[in-house]
């Protein structure tokens, strides 16, 4: 797989058809993806905990909702940090403790002293678990419509109404994408 047909850093939005109720109007931003799988976290599921009853060090540098995230089904007992840094990294290079994904967007070492980061990130999310495709796995849910495919945007990350994210993402799209966004919740009550 060429670097262009990579959709690392790319949102997958769940169809209305897509029937797993793991991923049922799921946003997902994909942390890695080639001829290897799929790696990424669900960015609409936030759980009752608070990130501070599990990583009280990171507590303070994440943004609200302060809740752990469910990123997917896979390896619920383990924790993924993501933070955006903003404004040009590049020119200073990343900071200690965070590595890139896409853009201002980062994967963050959670073994890390937090004050490492601590006046870098611009937001910070924890995932508990994250959603995985082998090989093939998720081009071929790409050509059965179990999701769009759509360019990420800072702020997906950080979005402080998690509940209405899959229709704001789909809403700002420029095609018929953006009609998507009205489906109803249960079309047979339509």
């Amino acid at each position: 797989m060429t670097e262009v047909s990579s959709l690392t850093g790319r949102l997958l939005v769940a169809t209305p058809a897509l029937a797993d109720p793991n991923f049922d109007r799921a946003v997902v931003l994909l942390l890695d993806h080639d001829e290897e799988g799929s790696l990424g976290v669900v960015l609409n599921r936030p759980t009752p905990v608070d990130v501070g009853d599990i990583l009280e060090g990171w507590a303070g540098l994440a943004g609200e909702p302060g809740v752990v995230f469910q990123g997917g089904p896979v390896s619920l007992d383990s924790a993924l940090g993501i933070a955006v840094i903003p404004g040009d990294a590049d020119g200073g290079g990343a900071p200690l403790g965070w590595r890139r994904v896409h853009g201002a967007i980062g994967l963050v070492d959670l073994e890390a002293p937090p004050e490492l980061l601590a006046s870098s990130v611009g937001s910070l999310r924890i995932f508990a678990g994250y959603a995985g495709w082998g090989p093939g796995q998720l081009e071929d849910e790409l050509v059965e419509g179990a999701w769009y495919v759509v360019e990420s945007e800072p702020g997906d990350v950080s979005s402080p109404a998690p509940e209405r994210l899959w229709r704001e993402v789909l809403r700002r799209q420029r095609s018929e994408l953006a009609m998507v966004a009205t489906y109803p919740d249960d079309p047979s009550l339509n």
